[in-house]
């Protein structure tokens, strides 16, 4: 098992915001552990601190000439890449002049040649908080790499957008391992992504060299909108804290032939299809399911991805009660009344998804096929729910030992 250090006490004062991050945290005050390093940096246009100014230009400043290479997640460096399985190519930065190699490309894994340059490489991601976002499985990729090639790896922690207070939905069954379900763990986990490296390297035994860098002032019942930090879209179909917080359940259409609201300006927020009958889909669906949350029905045409220049009628999600509303339970409510009241024209996804070639996506998203049975067997959410309560039990008893922030 690699050795583990939580580092740090934050610098505060009058002029600080409620949450200080963690590239703020190493900034104000540099570990000795990383003078005369050389040093590497995952990130994305995210990783900014709460002035706008990037980590990599924050890293260079604090540490001159010891930052010497860039690594990017899915979507590219810059976030520019619009779909799943778009690939971005390995770049030189345009400034500092150093090699930004792709982890969304010719490989996922850092390879021993991509990590040559470094001695340590330093995270800064901003995770969502659903366990399909590929970028922790990126980061999960790192430290097996580290582990591998005797590389460090320092996490700096930022907050988990929808809250670290609950979880929900069912843990990945080990036969629906992929790209966006590594870990048994649910699709809301409930987790920074500086607990979620302690959680992957310690539990699920990885043991690379780790330290992460925490955050100050974050506490788990903060929503991002609490925090006081401006919010960069983390990937280019989440461009705002709302499309995070219904992201763990909206995230499903992506395994149908139901727009899911890319190719629109507000992605995730809004779903439907040419087929919808919105008026019978609002009369099927329970109150119960919908509760915190109001449907408004709407009608859009997307630009791109599904059902492209096509009216599609749907529904915008709002958000009314954020204590109530539970993501994951939501869109399997609505998927479901879809299923029952369209099934000629309603259809599940074909692969590929996200370099799985054989299973069918809606599996691989919800991570076990049982899901989509009970969807399809109009079985009571209920009772589905119940199946889950012993798995979602025992991961809440684990991750107590990975959290950082009370």
């Amino acid at each position: 098992m690699g050795r583990i250090v939580i580092c740090w006490q934050p610098v505060t004062g009058p002029d600080m915001k409620p949450v200080q991050t963690g590239i703020e945290t190493l900034i104000a005050d540099p570990p000795r552990m990383l003078q005369g390093r050389r040093l590497g940096l995952l990130a994305n246009p995210a990783a900014v601190d709460r002035r706008f100014r990037p980590s990599h230009a924050l890293i260079e400043h604090c540490f001159p000439g010891q930052l010497k290479a860039l690594y990017s997640p899915q979507h590219g460096f810059f976030a520019e890449k619009q779909d799943n399985m778009v690939p971005s190519e390995d770049i030189t930065h345009p400034f500092l002049n150093i090699p930004v190699f792709s982890l969304y490309g010719v490989t996922r894994t850092p390879t021993k040649a991509m990590l040559a340059l470094i001695d340590t490489l330093i995270i800064d991601l901003q995770d969502v908080g659903t366990r399909v976002y590929t970028f922790i499985y990126t980061m999960a990729l790192c430290l097996q790499a580290a582990r591998s090639h005797g590389k460090h790896i320092v996490v700096l922690d930022r907050p988990n957008p929808i809250g670290g207070d609950r979880v929900e939905g069912n843990c990945l069954t080990p036969e629906y391992t992929s790209f966006i379900g590594m870990y048994p763990i649910p699709m809301r986990h409930g987790l920074t992504i500086g607990e979620l490296a302690l959680l992957f390297n310690n539990h699920f035994g990885i043991g690379c060299e780790l330290t992460v860098v925490p955050m100050a002032g974050w506490k788990r019942n903060m929503v991002f909108e609490n925090t006081g930090l401006p919010w960069i879209a983390p990937s280019p179909n989440l461009p705002t804290p709302t499309s995070a917080l219904v992201y763990p359940g909206q995230v499903l259409w992506e395994g149908t032939n139901v727009s899911e609201g890319r190719g629109t300006t507000q992605p995730f927020e809004l779903f439907g299809a040419p087929f919808f009958d919105i008026v019978r889909l609002q009369e099927f669906v329970p109150d119960q399911s919908l509760s915190g949350v109001h449907l408004r029905p709407l009608a859009f045409e997307p630009t791109a991805n599904k059902w492209t220049a096509r009216l599609c009628h749907g529904f915008q999600l709002h958000i009314v009660n954020l204590q109530r509303y539970r993501p994951y339970r939501t869109t399997l409510a609505l998927l479901q009344a879809v299923v029952s009241l369209h099934p000629q024209t309603f259809q599940w996804k074909a692969p590929p998804y996200e370099y799985e070639f054989e299973k069918r996506p809606f599996d691989v998203i919800t991570g076990d096929p049982a899901v989509r049975k009970a969807i399809e067997d109009l079985e009571p959410l209920e009772d589905l729910e119940e199946t889950w309560r012993g798995d979602l039990e025992a991961f809440e008893e684990l991750r107590r030992a990975c959290l950082l922030y009370e």
